[in-house]
């Protein structure tokens, strides 16, 4: 018999729709385990307790949602359970699976991020679903670390790493990872977990509690939001961007899927001179993603370099987001800042190949 915890949060898979609005329902969480025990999929060798530390529809989530749901983990007596699932509202799943899974990446046992595309009552739901494979994870693979189990469009239970994995997309639902790459999916006659052998991927041995290199407890009591995400689009005009006393420590700026941006030589949707003016007040301006930043470059990213940008490659734009949030949640200084975002690695949060982990 394994022994579970469902620690609930809200989300579409904790809500309910009333007339034309879906909202977060305080039967959400009753609702979710009654019909779970009614599906053919319905495990009787499980054991679960439940919790529900914050009832919130998942885009309202700031800082200190964050920091109430990692105090109740960090509470959490491991030895006491096979595996925790973390019920999750959708749209913004990724960002809190990376954050848990740099903060947790010392976990001895399994902690599964799930969601639903639509309210649990609707029919096209795959909340049920999701559910049930987060189960069918625990209790086959027995890996410790921080995943996510949901089901894609051609109904397979896909797995990611929590530290891998890209936001839902608007028109069909789907999470996603670089190069479609998940780390495995479950069977789904066997209901167990089937790895996705890949270079990219690491093997099964490395996947042991990682070292946590900073003071958790710190980083749960300070968590910034001093971090600032800029998506370019044609037209950007940087020159909006102005601070007073209140500015951000680092910024994160998002590239064409070229890893460009615009480098025009007229200052307001320039690039690299709005690095250079965040140079002058101290704001670090980070960019990504990147494939592999010792490849040939168009040149407008060459300037953007040259500028002062530090390149982060190899990494989503949501870890890399929350990554960055842990680090100012440690230190302001620039130099540690940018040290700690280029040569620390947290849990697999980088795409290389692990050759000689396979050989």
């Amino acid at each position: 018999m394994k022994r579970i915890l469902v620690i609930f949060t809200g989300g579409t898979i904790g809500s309910k729709q009333q007339e034309q609005a879906i909202d977060i329902n305080e039967q959400g969480t009753a609702l979710l385990l009654d019909s779970y025990r009614q599906q053919p999929f319905y495990r009787t060798d499980i054991q679960l307790d439940v919790a529900q530390p914050l009832n919130i529809l998942s885009e309202n989530i700031d800082p200190s949602h964050w920091q109430l749901l990692a105090e109740y983990v960090q509470r959490i007596n491991q030895a006491e359970y096979d595996g925790i699932v973390i019920t999750h509202g959708s749209d913004t799943l990724a960002y809190t699976a990376s954050l848990f899974s740099f903060m947790f990446a010392d976990f001895t046992i399994p902690l599964v991020f799930t969601a639903s595309n639509y309210p649990i009552p609707d029919k096209r739901s795959n909340g049920l679903r999701n559910l049930g494979g987060s189960f069918d994870f625990i209790c086959s693979a027995t890996i410790p670390g921080i995943f996510v189990v949901y089901e894609d469009n051609k109904g397979e239970q896909q797995v990611y790493l929590g530290s891998r994995i890209e936001q839902c997309t608007s028109f069909d639902d789907q999470f996603s990872s670089p190069y479609r790459l998940t780390f495995g999916q479950i069977d789904k006659g066997t209901r167990q977990f089937v790895p996705q052998i890949h270079p990219l991927n690491p093997p099964l041995s490395l996947l042991k509690p990682q070292e946590v290199p900073f003071d958790r407890h710190t980083v749960i009591a300070q968590l910034t939001n001093r971090i600032q995400y800029i998506k370019p689009y044609p037209g950007l005009d940087y020159s909006y961007y102005q601070w007073g006393e209140q500015k951000p420590l680092a910024i994160v700026h998002d590239l064409h899927h070229s890893a460009t941006a615009c480098a025009s030589s007229v200052e307001r949707y320039s690039l690299p001179k709005f690095i250079a003016r965040c140079r002058q007040e101290n704001i670090l301006v980070f960019i990504c993603p990147l494939k592999d930043k010792e490849i040939a470059l168009y040149s407008s990213s060459v300037e953007i370099l040259d500028a002062g940008a530090i390149p982060l490659d190899k990494i989503t734009v949501e870890a890399a987001m929350m990554k960055l949030i842990i680090a100012g949640s440690l230190h302001e200084d620039c130099t540690w800042l940018e040290q700690f975002m280029t040569t620390k690695s947290l849990y697999f949060e980088h795409f290389h190949v692990y050759t000689d982990e396979l050989n």
